[in-house]
């Protein structure tokens, strides 16, 4: 199952004024036919399958196979929450997008362009270390706090803690 979002979700993430909250944002943001609902699991958290269930509901979202349900006795290993450094960089790029920054399309194209996990993990501080000026303090700590989520326990010090060099 890879949800798509429809027009009402192009239309809603189009206008910020959308009764979406920043979770369905997100949510809808990552919905781009590509990921299935494993990896949109590891991005988004235990109830992924919920809120792409309700999003789909709702007219948000289309997907080829019916909307997934959420058994009240469902393992929690089967969606057990994974840290990884690529789910990671595919967050931040997602959040650099939203922003409508000539400093962010940079910042964006860099860590889109890194292979290596030492330039990913600079091109990650660095955008962190920038973010603070294309938006709200809120914002900023909400992206941390994802990225603290989701950054394997390894690259936490390296990415959030680090000061870059001057």
């Amino acid at each position: 199952m890879q949800p798509r979002k429809t027009d009402l979700a192009h239309a809603a993430l189009q206008a910020h004024r959308a009764p979406l909250d920043l979770r369905q944002r997100r949510a809808l943001i990552l919905c781009d036919g590509k990921r299935g609902l494993g990896e949109l699991s590891n991005l988004l958290g235990d109830d992924a399958p919920a809120l792409i269930a309700q999003l789909q509901r709702e007219g948000y979202l289309h997907v080829e196979q019916p909307a997934p349900t959420v058994a009240a006795d469902a393992a929690p290993a089967a969606m057990a929450r994974r840290r990884s450094l690529v789910a990671a960089r595919i967050y931040l790029l997602d959040m650099l997008a939203l922003q409508r920054n000539p400093a962010a399309a940079r910042l964006h194209q860099l860590l889109q362009a890194t292979r290596e996990e030492s330039d990913t993990l600079h091109a990650l501080r660095l955008a962190l270390a920038q973010l603070p000026a294309m938006t709200s303090d809120g914002y900023v700590q909400r992206v941390r706090d994802r990225l603290r989520e989701v950054l394997p326990e390894s690259h936490l010090a390296a990415v959030l803690e680090t000061p870059l060099p001057a």
